[in-house]
């Protein structure tokens, strides 16, 4: 008689927060995440959106406020839960060894303690990271580039960020690494410019206003006029196809980057962007080999489930980085 192997232990529930610019995101993580639909979809209890509560310089003592608050709040609200730990990510330049955010031009923090105030407050091992990156770490490891050891994350909206995996591993920098939107590539004009600038979906739609004075509703306007042969909007988006291209034959060239998730809102218009900037990359590129471009698999709660997954590597004693 065979005796059966004991049952793997459920996954410990961890409360996730995804701070952002304008809102917020927050939701209970009971499930095995493990990339498929339902560990993607139902596992993430009661999600909520709430408002980033700004307060200038000192919206890092209001933003560890409001965290405290909805721990309690989702405590109350699911006593069976038994949340073990906390994963909070946030935007800007980030420290995750000592759990400080380092920097944040939009939200005003610097040096911020995020890690310790929080984990006073909420008297519960706290998990901290990047928002991108750990949005980043979620897509290598249960998104659409599982299986890969050779990642670059492309976050493509109104402005643009990134994620490097190389060797099954994801490059911190201290922080800065993934700072991807800042690097700078050739400008139309012979000069030198970031990549958001040129290729950011807010850039695409505001560079078209510029040479056109029509201004319009987004960078998927944009593209609608050059389906119909608007030779202004054709030109933009060709530049940005290019601006994104050298960026990503840079990484192919310097780190062997072998898959592209393109994620965020520009990534929404498909064989648009993801067609002409293979065939561009391949233009660049001599003897490396070609990455595939896959998109992004866990949509919009990307970093709250890469909060999750940081807040379930540090219960399970898994070394930063």
């Amino acid at each position: 008689m065979t005796t059966p192997h004991p049952a793997a232990p459920a996954p410990e529930t961890v409360l996730a927060f995804d701070v952002g610019g304008t809102d917020m995101k927050v939701g209970l993580v009971a499930g095995p995440l493990d990339g498929s639909p339902k560990g993607r979809d139902t596992d993430v209890r009661d999600l909520q959106r709430h408002r980033t509560p700004l307060d200038g310089p000192n919206t890092g003592d209001t933003v560890t406020a409001r965290i405290a608050e909805l721990t309690a709040a989702y405590r109350a609200a699911h006593p069976d839960a038994a949340i073990a730990a906390v994963g909070v990510t946030v935007p800007g330049i980030v420290d995750e060894e000592t759990g400080t955010g380092v920097y944040s031009a939009n939200l005003g923090w610097r040096d911020y303690p995020f890690r310790d105030r929080l984990t006073g407050l909420v008297g519960l091992p706290v998990a901290f990271g990047h928002d991108v990156a750990m949005a980043g770490e979620a897509e290598f490891r249960i998104g659409a580039a599982a299986g890969r050891t050779d990642v670059l994350v492309l976050v493509i909206g109104t402005g643009i960020a990134g994620a490097v995996l190389c060797d099954g591993r994801r490059v911190r920098g201290g922080g800065f690494a993934g700072e991807i939107g800042h690097a700078l590539v050739p400008a139309p004009d012979g000069t030198l410019a970031i990549l958001e600038s040129l290729a950011s979906a807010g850039a695409i739609a505001r560079r078209y206003t510029a040479a056109t004075g029509t201004v319009v509703d987004g960078a998927k306007a944009v593209l609608e006029l050059a389906r119909k042969n608007d030779g202004a909007a054709a030109r933009v988006w060709r530049e940005a196809v290019d601006a994104l291209a050298f960026n990503v034959a840079q990484c192919v060239s310097m780190l062997g980057t072998e898959t592209v998730v393109l994620g965020g809102g520009l990534s929404m218009a498909g064989a648009a962007l993801f067609e002409p900037l293979a065939a561009r990359v391949d233009e660049l590129l001599t003897f490396h080999r070609r990455p595939q471009f896959v998109h992004a698999a866990l949509g919009e709660n990307a970093g709250l489930i890469g909060s999750a997954l940081k807040a379930r590597d540090l219960l399970a004693g898994v070394p930063v980085g």
